[in-house]
């Protein structure tokens, strides 16, 4: 998910034209360090959940605990670099974690993550074709997809019109009012599919283009690059276009019918959360019964409800909410998602990238 930009205190979310307000996230225990195992001593059933915060709905872990007789712990993290360092540093408690694609193909190569016995995850059958056997993890062998999203522009319609290209980011007209996100490989991403390229380019000369595209961006923008403060600063104004993940974008339209949400054209990201077991995690089995939980239909439309970030389950989609499908971009035709892109590890050009950035945000 790349980190969520708002709280559940934040504001209170109505659905569009049904007048319902959405409860706050509650049923889970949070902690700084993850329960360890037992060794089979205790006679209470534990499950350790590291993931984004607010990235559950009310009652899915309540209804989990009651259905499995198991006690849920739930940490945070803010970052997939956040999370990879945790278990890189011996953060081996966790019993299950949610790394964004290209993050899950390096722990695969990091060997932090171990296989999965699909046997114990009939729902597995859920999960639409179009995500399945992406290039982050070929044969599903490591992870199965939680929620699924796009990154786009949020944007005031009622005072700049419709837009649908990355152009408009770059446009000196928008002079202050355009806000990026602090994402290496989002931002970078956004420019080089601007000049056509693959948001995984490894290539010096259309990396150093892209380089040279958002150094000329820069003075553009409101003066920083930022994740969490984009979507506020366009509902109240302070911006006209911000670099938003979809769910944000979502939740802004919800409370200001001015903004809109595009998936720029020629190409946009299109990411997807994945449920993954580390190595050493304590309770394997609890781990797939909870991954196959979170993949039963009833369960994966709730999350998505409350989310507003879409589902990759097929058997969730005729239970989504009908307001939620109607929003710009939540449900995009098969000639948008075509042109969206995944990211992908990027190998020994990471460095580059991050350097890139750093010389960007200095420049």
């Amino acid at each position: 998910m790349k980190g969520r930009s708002y709280s559940r205190g934040e504001f209170l979310r109505v659905l569009v034209g049904a007048g319902v307000v959405l409860p706050a996230l509650g049923g889970c225990t949070m902690s700084t360090t993850p329960r360890q195992s037992q060794g089979g001593s205790s006679g209470e059933r534990e499950l350790n959940l590291y993931n984004w915060s607010d990235y559950v709905a009310e009652r899915t872990i309540p209804r989990f605990e009651k259905r499995f007789g198991v006690r849920v712990t739930q940490d945070f993290y803010a970052s997939n670099e956040e999370l990879l360092a945790k278990l890189q540093a011996g953060g081996t408690g966790y019993d299950v974690i949610v790394p964004s694609d290209y993050m899950v193909e390096i722990m695969a190569k990091s060997e932090v993550i171990q296989p999965l016995d699909r046997e114990k995850i009939p729902n597995f059958k859920n999960v639409g074709e179009n995500f399945r056997g992406l290039p982050y993890d070929p044969d599903n062998r490591y992870s199965v997809p939680y929620q699924w999203g796009t990154t786009g522009i949020l944007y005031n319609r009622k005072e700049i019109g419709e837009i649908d290209s990355w152009d408009a980011m770059w446009n000196p007209e928008f002079r202050g009012k355009i806000g990026m996100l602090n994402d290496v490989r989002e931002t970078i991403g956004a420019a080089l599919m601007r000049l056509g390229y693959s948001i995984n380019s490894t290539d010096p000369d259309e990396l150093a283009e892209a380089e040279e595209s958002l150094k000329e961006q820069k003075p553009l923008l409101r003066g920083y690059f930022a994740s969490t403060e984009n979507r506020p600063a366009v509902q109240n104004g302070d911006l006209l276009l911000g670099h938003v993940f979809s769910g944000d974008a979502f939740l802004a339209m919800v409370e200001n019918e001015d903004l809109s949400y595009a998936i720029p054209k020629p190409g946009a990201t299109r990411w997807t959360d994945n449920m993954a077991i580390p190595v050493g995690a304590p309770h394997v089995d609890l781990a797939h019964e909870f991954i196959n939980y979170i993949l039963d239909p009833e369960v994966g439309a709730e999350l998505s409800n409350y989310t507003y970030y879409n589902t990759p389950n097929d058997a969730a989609l005729p239970k989504i909410d009908a307001e939620l499908k109607r929003l710009p971009g939540y449900d995009p035709p098969q000639e948008v998602f075509d042109r969206l892109q995944v990211i992908e590890d990027v190998g020994e050009a990471t460095r580059r990238y991050e350097r890139i950035f750093t010389e960007v945000k200095s420049a």
